[in-house]
């Protein structure tokens, strides 16, 4: 029986998910398994096909101290190298080229970055560039206001999961939340988490903390949760600001430790990296991802 190259690709990375599992379980505690994006839930000869978003996982401590003390362990390289599956490598300008999304895509091959974040016309070409990398293709969504309706949300959504996206980043009702109209804040993220993940997606939610007070942090970080987010994320990187130690961990804590929580804006240097894993972070994005990485490895 011959397989159709999607249907292939699938398989394989299914397959490689299990030997990382079975690695872990014997030891190997610098590998977290990353399962393709749609990956079913089970494989046993195919029975049944379910396909299940990706959990997020907690940066293992261990990870975290070997990257913060280099010197302490012996397998310093494991470490650096699986830095990288915590990085979105994300190029998300207007004016971003041709050439420079060729490019984008070239360095997350080299450095096995977890995903690209690029904006939904760029979704098609870099699913097309990484086929078989295992790197995913992550596109943004209501980008960067929010200011949508949910309808034109979840279009959105699956447009760019039917050109190639796993992974989504929405941007929250921002309005609706200072408004307090929580019912329509949870319901406009169960939408695009519902289409998410009957698609076999995972969804990332941006709060743009920089615009909201602490309480309105840990407000849309718990709706988001009651609404299904598989993640909630810090920033846009086009709003007042960035990523900050103290709202990750106000994130995190908002969360607990079933969600993911990404960090991203302003994160220039591996120090700015590790710090916010440190914080809670599971995820960073960021467009300076290889100067991260050679930093990485110049500390090892």
């Amino acid at each position: 029986m011959q397989l159709d190259p999607k249907t292939l690709d699938s398989l394989v990375e299914e397959i490689t998910r299990q030997v990382l599992v079975v690695l872990k379980e014997q030891g190997n505690q610098f590998v977290t398994p990353r399962p393709a994006a749609g990956a079913e839930s089970s494989c046993s000869r195919c029975e049944r096909q379910v396909a299940a978003p990706r959990r997020p996982e907690v940066a293992p401590q261990i990870f975290l101290d070997t990257a913060a003390r280099p010197s302490d362990v012996p397998d310093v390289r494991d470490a650096v190298r699986n830095l990288a599956r915590y990085i979105d490598h994300t190029l998300l300008k207007p004016d971003a080229s041709y050439a420079q999304i060729a490019q984008l895509c070239e360095e997350a091959r080299q450095y096995g970055f977890a995903t690209v974040c690029v904006n939904p016309i760029n979704v098609q070409r870099c699913s097309q560039l990484l086929r078989g990398s295992g790197v995913g293709v992550c596109s943004v969504v209501a980008f960067p206001l929010g200011a949508v309706p949910t309808r034109v949300k979840c279009y959105e959504t699956q447009q760019a999961i039917n050109d190639g996206a796993r992974e989504i980043d929405m941007v929250m009702n921002i309005g609706a939340l200072k408004s307090k109209d929580y019912d329509l804040v949870r319901e406009d993220i169960a939408a695009v988490v519902r289409t998410c993940h009957s698609n076999g997606a995972i969804c990332k939610v941006i709060i743009e903390a920089a615009l909201l007070t602490d309480d309105e942090k840990i407000k849309a970080c718990q709706l988001a949760k009651e609404a299904g987010a598989d993640y909630v994320k810090t920033s846009t990187g086009f709003g007042p600001g960035g990523a900050t130690l103290h709202d990750v961990t106000l994130m995190r804590q908002a969360v607990g430790p079933d969600v993911g929580v990404k960090a991203a804006g302003g994160i220039k240097t591996y120090q700015d990296a590790m710090a916010m894993l440190r914080a809670g972070a599971t995820r960073i994005g960021a467009s300076a991802s290889v100067k991260i990485m050679q930093e990485a490895r110049s500390a090892s």
